[in-house]
């Protein structure tokens, strides 16, 4: 999913940087979230950089987001497998199959073992609604079955699976469809960090970071989805997507002048660090949007 996307990324993307920044009210409270690093350091060594994923990532990718934070187990943050068979339409099938890819990336961090087999499986059923051969998900399936300790091969047959089942639907005309299985699974990745990782009682710097940092993603979404709005369902979630925009251009992120490193290849940014002007109430509003949204798109 995330190769054919490359040609989408300079111009979206770029164009967020170059937002002035707003004048704050002054009786206003605005927290500023910042990672930058020490510019002293031991022996003058530079600082690290960190990267900012900024393309729109396979459920493969995602797991190693998933693995750095660190993300507690919590069974309920799930699409059950159970509504498989009430997802008729191929809308729907589309969607909760970006869906599941998720799901199963966040039960390959937690190593669970059976239940990874299951989505695996309810992703191979998904994909058979929308005609895709369960050829592509055969092998990981008995490779995972057989052998369930080789986590890297894994992972690896997955990211085949999605990337071959991604380039059948383009060849067979079928692009909208791919393009709501991407919006199925940023959504749902949305989900898992606004409701699982990020805590509105107790806010932590790195996880507010990481969520923030998906105002690039989706730029990158939308101008992705923008080919497709002969699809009526495509033109549906845009407009809802394109509403919770709203809320992430409310704030801006700030890197140091001549910091920043763009990677159109790997499709990341790498700085030494940022600064962001995002207050605790728009978090809230992102989470509480992207729940209702990841709901409206799970429910059969």
């Amino acid at each position: 999913m995330k190769r054919p996307l490359c040609f989408l990324l300079t111009l979206s993307v770029l164009l967020t940087f170059s937002c002035k920044h707003r004048e704050q009210n002054r009786n206003s409270f605005v927290p500023v979230f910042s990672t930058y690093s020490s510019d002293t350091t031991k022996n003058n060594a530079k600082p690290a950089k960190n990267e900012i994923f900024y393309g729109i990532l396979t459920p493969v990718e995602i797991f190693t987001i998933f693995n750095r934070l660190g993300i507690s187990y919590n069974n309920s943050a799930l699409n059950p497998i159970s509504n498989r068979e009430q997802y008729l339409s191929s809308s729907k099938a589309s969607i909760n199959t970006g869906v599941y890819g998720v799901d199963f990336a966040y039960l390959k961090v937690f190593g669970i073992g059976q239940q990874m087999i299951d989505y695996m499986v309810t992703i191979r059923d998904m994909s058979n609604k929308l005609g895709i051969p369960d050829k592509y998900l055969t092998e990981p399936i008995k490779r995972v079955q057989s052998d369930i300790s080789e986590p890297d091969t894994i992972l690896f047959l997955m990211d085949d699976a999605y990337t071959k089942m991604e380039a059948h639907l383009r060849e067979s005309g079928r692009e909208s469809t791919a393009g709501l299985m991407i919006l199925g699974g940023w959504v749902e990745a949305m989900f898992i960090a606004t409701q699982v990782i990020y805590n509105p009682e107790k806010p932590d710097a790195e996880v507010i970071e990481k969520i923030a940092q998906q105002k690039y993603t989706l730029t990158s979404l939308l101008s992705f989805l923008k080919n497709y709005y002969d699809d009526p369902v495509v033109v549906y979630y845009s407009k809802k997507l394109k509403y919770l925009k709203n809320y992430f251009d409310s704030f801006d992120i700030y890197f140091k002048k001549g910091d920043l490193e763009i990677d159109t290849v790997k499709q990341v940014f790498r700085s030494s660090g940022s600064k962001m002007t995002v207050t605790v109430e728009t978090l809230n509003k992102i989470r509480d949007y992207v729940s209702k949204l990841r709901t409206e798109m799970v429910t059969p």
